[in-house]
């Protein structure tokens, strides 16, 4: 009784500075202001009021709760530790077995050289800035022309 009383309460006082905004010319601010002293007169009217005041009172309810988070954090200590070790105990198994047959290591890979046309045995050719010279005043010309065309 007292939360709907409360609740009735907010709710008027919301909408009389609803009215208050809307006499400055604010309308789309006292109609925001206006939605949410709605609110808690339509949870009154559903009666979630009165099923958070049953559950917030019972002992019951705080020790569900209280199983709720217990699970949550095991649940997530678990996950923590399993990232931490490197997966399911059976992935570590199979990866345990993996390495004790495979105690060989393995062979790297060719290097990528680019498309497949190009001879693996041929080098590849120095890119055409390096065959201008080796002026500093060159490197930086077309930096020098994009700075100037935007002004700075």
């Amino acid at each position: 009784m007292i939360a709907e009383t409360v609740c009735s309460a907010v709710s008027a006082a919301g909408l009389g500075i609803a009215v208050v905004t809307a006499y400055r010319r604010r309308f789309l601010a006292a109609a925001r202001i206006a939605a949410y002293s709605l609110i808690p007169v339509g949870l009154v009217m559903t009666g979630v009021v009165g099923w958070l005041a049953d559950t917030a009172f019972s002992p019951t309810a705080w020790a569900g709760f209280g199983l709720l988070g217990a699970a949550w954090v095991l649940f997530a200590t678990t996950r923590a530790v399993e990232r931490r070790r490197g997966g399911t105990r059976a992935e570590r198994r199979a990866a345990a077995r993996g390495s004790q047959r495979d105690a060989v290591a393995p062979t790297s890979s060719a290097p990528s050289l680019g498309p497949a046309t190009r001879p693996a045995s041929r080098p590849a050719s120095r890119p055409a800035t390096a065959s201008r010279g080796s002026d500093p005043a060159d490197d930086f010309s077309d930096i020098e022309s994009i700075l100037k065309k935007h002004g700075i």
